[in-house]
Parts: C-alpha cells; structure tokens; sequence
C-alpha cells in the first residue's frame, strides 16, 4: 500500500540564478508566505549550495524543508570541490535533487553517476528527488516507460524508502509554455501504477515550466510541483500554494 501523504508540494528550485544576498532576502519572502499561507500544503526550498544554512534557519522554524540541488556520489574526503551528501544533511537538507537533466545532458552524467549520487544520498539521510523525463515528444505509453526505466536505474542501489519523483519532459523545462495537461496527465497515470508496485512510499510531482494554473489542470493525477523560474516571483509561489490548498482541500483527519 503507497504511504504517500494527501498533502500537496510545491517544491521549488532556484538553480543559481539568483547570487547570496538576492537568495536571502528571497528566503526571508518566502518565510511571509509560508507563515501567512493556507494551511495543507508542504513546501521544500532548494537553494544554492551556499545558503543551504541560512536556508535551514529561516524556514525550518517555519516548518519548510530544505533541500540540495545536487551531491557528491563520493564520501567526504579527498574530493577537491565535492559537496558530499553527509556534509548537505549536516547543514540542514533533507532532501537531494538527483538526475536532472541539465546534469545529465548539459554536464554528462551518466546513468551509473545519477545513481551512485541517489545512493549516496540515501546512506546519509536524505530523501532522492529523481527527476525523469523523455527528451523528445513521444507517446504517453512511450514516455512512461521511459521514465519508469530512468527511475529503475536511479535507485537500483537503494533500498525501499521514501522518494520524490519529479516527471519533467526534457522538451518542456524551460520552455514557454508547459507541457500538455492530457500528456501529463496519462504518463503520470502510468507511472503512478509502477511506483505503487516498486516504491510505494513516493509523491509524484510534475515539473517543466509549471508556475500558477497547472496544478489545478493536473490534479489528482500529480501530488504537487516542481517549480524552476516561474516561482523566483515570490508572489508567483503563494499563488501556486493557494491553489494547491483550494483544489486538493482539507486533508482528512487521521482516526
């Protein structure tokens, strides 16, 4: 049976496009939204590596997790420049981003790097964000089994656990308009039923353009979003975190 929460999350990544002080004052914005926002919706921040400590200090007090955007596949030690995952989980993550494709296709990481990085994360406490995505327009039936291979690969070394999976079809990440909800929507499907089977406790989240309005065209199909530079507008993220409460609802009471 899934352990997945009926929460939505809206996850957001700032890549680098914003430098230190710009990161922080952004974080102090975001801190507004999450005490002043409705409640039921989960957000997790990942900032550049630099603020990952400040980060923790100004949401975690406010209940938003915090994660990387990236790890080290290797343990600390003799790595110049490495960020080992023990060192991200002692300043404060919870969650490592793994496999996006602009480090795959624009830095050439490989399937067996993605995979050692997920390991690697796992063994120092942190929860995989996978992202997976088909690089050219296919099939809905297609573009699942795609994913679901990525996915298979990213986490052969993990044990069972709790993971994040972001869906972001690679012809749609920073483009101007997301991708088609009917696609979305039958390859989540899809991908939806392999995870129940092979890692149950997992949230589904589409990423790719999304900013305000596509949650509610995904939904219940997706548990929430991952959102790149439509949500580095502070008052773009508390529109997308008041939809999200308005179209999932109240979650229901536990007995």
């Amino acid at each position: 049976m899934s352990a997945r929460t009926t929460r939505p999350l809206a996850a957001v990544s700032l890549k680098t496009y914003l430098g230190q002080a710009d990161t922080l004052a952004w974080l102090e914005a975001v801190r507004g939204v999450a005490v002043t926002g409705p409640a039921g919706v989960d957000l997790l921040v990942l900032p550049v590596a630099t603020a990952l400590p400040d980060a923790a200090r100004v949401l975690g007090a406010v209940g938003v997790r915090v994660g990387a955007q990236d790890c080290s596949w290797t343990p600390p030690g003799a790595y110049t420049g490495e960020l080992p995952a023990e060192l991200l989980a002692e300043v404060g993550a919870e969650v490592v981003e793994i496999g996006h494709a602009e480090r795959t296709g624009v830095l050439g990481e490989d399937a067996a790097v993605t995979a050692a990085k997920a390991a690697a994360a796992v063994r120092a406490g942190l929860v995989p964000l996978v992202c997976v995505g088909e690089d050219e327009r296919v099939s809905p039936e297609a573009a699942a089994s795609r994913c679901a291979a990525q996915l298979d690969a990213a986490l052969r070394d993990v044990p069972e656990g709790p993971v994040l999976v972001a869906y972001e079809p690679e012809w749609a990440i920073g483009a101007d308009e997301p991708a088609g909800p009917d696609h979305v929507r039958a390859v989540c499907r899809r991908l939806r039923t392999h995870l129940d089977a092979h890692r149950p406790d997992h949230r589904l989240l589409y990423g790719g353009t999304a900013g305000p309005g596509v949650f509610t065209r995904l939904h219940p199909d997706v548990d929430g979003l991952f959102l790149g530079r439509r949500a580095h507008e502070v008052a773009a993220l508390a529109e997308v975190i008041e939809e999200m409460a308005r179209v999932a609802g109240p979650a229901p009471v536990a007995p």
